[in-house]
């Protein structure tokens, strides 16, 4: 693979809340260090909802000589806010020197208002897979409803960056690639389609454009990588906050078994033509490993992050850092050493 990546999260942000309340500039240089030098990663996906943090990290990033896929994820907006999002963060990264990618959003078309019918994700989920009757001429209005958001926008995001565009898509959305310089794509491997997951990155990488894989990852619990692409859903959330507050239920800690799904992902895109991937992620800081006490608690197993993150301590192998690396992060590391 031309670039080895790793996701990067500075906060998502929702209803004007944002996942990670502060972040350490000193921490993010580290993390972004440690990223480059020991997981041996040639690029980073920066991700969040805050242009500034978006900007600022990836200043960071480009400084220690890695490729940026600078990246807005925006969250339940309407497409009148995606736009402005969208711009303003052009803008931001035309600014930043070295190599940069553009990621215009991230499975917009379930994550946000304006796609699909609902003003939340469990809402559009519902409307578009509750009955299946219905689902492909749904499906067909997402698509529309999506190529007349790129048609627009895509242009004036190249009016103000100068560099290469993206998307990260799920299949279904559609996508007209010729607006795009990657094919980009959400490519998550579950029990279900594993039989068919090597062929289908085949036929993919086959493509004329460079294929890139983001948002493939798994959770940490025993069972997590046979459905991957629900792995977080064990997740009890606040009703009024939406944040994370439990676990639904009582789940065995499988590291092992999350490295051997990455370690096996990444030979299948390295083997297979794949032009970039990015591991889901390198961490969650909304999601704790709290390993005393009542195991539903540990949110870390329903993380995709290849650390876990301690509360009120640093690690012991890396001494500075709230966090010790899982069996994941040394998979990874060997996979891109190779």
């Amino acid at each position: 693979m031309r670039a080895k990546g790793m996701t990067y999260d500075v906060g998502w942000v929702r209803d004007g809340e944002i996942s990670v309340p502060h972040l350490d500039l000193e921490i993010v240089r580290r993390e972004l260090t440690i990223i480059r030098d020991d997981l041996h990663c040639t690029a980073v996906q920066i991700v969040g909802g805050d242009p500034e943090r978006l900007e600022t990290a990836a200043r960071i990033a480009t400084g220690l000589g890695l490729e940026v896929w600078f990246t807005p994820y925006p969250l339940d907006l309407n497409p009148g806010e995606i736009r402005a999002l969208f711009l303003d963060c052009a803008r931001r990264a035309a600014t930043v020197p070295g190599e940069v990618v553009f990621v215009a959003g991230v499975e917009l078309s379930v994550m946000n208002r304006g796609f699909i019918d609902g003003d939340r994700l469990e809402d559009r989920l519902t409307h578009l897979f509750a009955d299946p009757a219905a689902r492909p001429q749904r499906i067909a209005e997402i698509r529309d409803r999506l190529g007349a958001f790129f048609g627009s926008v895509v242009p004036a995001i190249r009016e103000v960056f100068g560099g290469k565009v993206t998307y990260s898509a799920i299949q279904f959305e559609g996508i007209d690639w010729d607006l795009f310089d990657f094919v980009t794509l959400e490519l998550i491997r579950s029990a279900e389609v594993a039989h068919l997951f090597r062929d289908g990155v085949r036929t993919l990488a086959a493509q004329p454009k460079p294929l890139a894989i983001t948002g493939f990852g798994t959770a940490t619990w025993r069972g997590a990588g046979d459905v991957a692409p629900k792995s977080m859903d064990i997740i009890e959330y606040d009703e009024e906050t939406g944040w994370p507050i439990r676990l639904d239920g009582v789940y065995e800690r499988d590291e092992a078994g999350q490295a051997a799904y990455l370690d096996e992902l990444l030979e299948i895109f390295d083997s297979e033509g794949v032009d970039s991937a990015f591991v889901h992620l390198f961490a969650l800081y909304n999601l704790p490993h709290r390993p005393d006490g009542d195991p539903r608690y540990d949110l870390d197993l329903a993380s995709g992050g290849i650390v876990k993150v301690l509360e009120g301590r640093t690690g012991e192998t890396y001494p500075d850092m709230p966090w010790e690396p899982k069996a994941a992060f040394a998979a990874v590391a060997a996979r891109y050493a190779g």
